[in-house]
């Protein structure tokens, strides 16, 4: 079995970290392939960054030059998984969901643990657009930006488990969220400190890939994710001949 896990930044260290943590939880005979894209910012940060991410992400995927099995979209908060599903016959799975799904059978509440305070509009958008609001209790920022994750990693943890404490005390929240590819092999020092289960939305979404394949399981194609029309498309990577022939 091959996952593609795919970074929605150009930040190649970030890359091989979100990779590493894959390859860290992935079963026996899974192959963890971390991509990078081609074009696009060195974070995503704002809605510009993660449209952009969103194009680059679905340019890099289609250009992939061997057989897949699943497709991981490693941004916590991210546009563009819905795309991801209409160009291919694989599983595709967004580490947003993924964490936060996985959060529901641990616990009666979860809070998501970002990094800037100008993601968290975003990131509580893509829950209650996947339905998973109900039960979280907080989007909290750790104040930290997403290449600081790497530059500073105590500082980072730092930050993050003082938001997970409040979290837990005053929005009740019984687990935590990490909510970013960033921070990704970090859930064990936060769980140690904080007290309740921290998930990882990496580690989440390479096991909920694995699962679907095994059932032979991906996205339904009637309606919603149907493969996009023939459409002649100008100004951009993805033009209409790219898009594998498998869809």
């Amino acid at each position: 079995m091959r996952i593609l896990v795919a970074n929605v930044n150009t930040t190649q260290s970030m890359t091989d970290s979100i990779a590493a943590q894959a390859r860290g939880i992935a079963a026996p005979g899974t192959e963890i392939v971390g991509i990078t894209p081609r074009f696009g910012a060195d974070s995503c940060e704002g809605n510009f960054e993660s449209y952009l991410a969103a194009i680059a992400v679905m340019d890099r995927v289609v250009h992939y030059p061997e057989p897949f099995d699943a497709v991981i979209q490693a941004g916590y908060g991210e546009h563009g998984r819905e795309g991801l599903q209409e160009l291919l016959d694989v599983p595709v799975v967004d580490i947003t969901e993924a964490a936060a799904s996985t959060a529901m059978f641990l616990g009666h509440k979860y809070s998501v643990v970002t990094t800037l305070d100008r993601a968290v509009p975003l990131i509580e958008d893509r829950l209650k657009l996947a339905g998973l609001d109900a039960r979280c209790a907080s989007v909290r920022a750790s104040g930290m930006a997403v290449l600081e994750l790497e530059a500073e990693p105590e500082r980072a943890v730092e930050a993050i488990i003082s938001e997970a404490l409040l979290a837990v005390r005053e929005d009740h929240a019984e687990v935590i969220v990490l909510g970013c590819g960033g921070m990704a092999g970090l859930d064990e020092q936060i769980r140690q400190r904080a007290g309740v289960p921290v998930v990882d939305g990496v580690a989440a979404a390479v096991t909920i890939a694995e699962s679907l394949v095994r059932m032979q399981l991906s996205t339904s194609k009637v309606r919603t994710y149907a493969t996009p029309r023939p459409k002649t498309v100008i100004g951009w990577p993805l033009a209409a001949n790219d898009v594998p022939a498998t869809v």
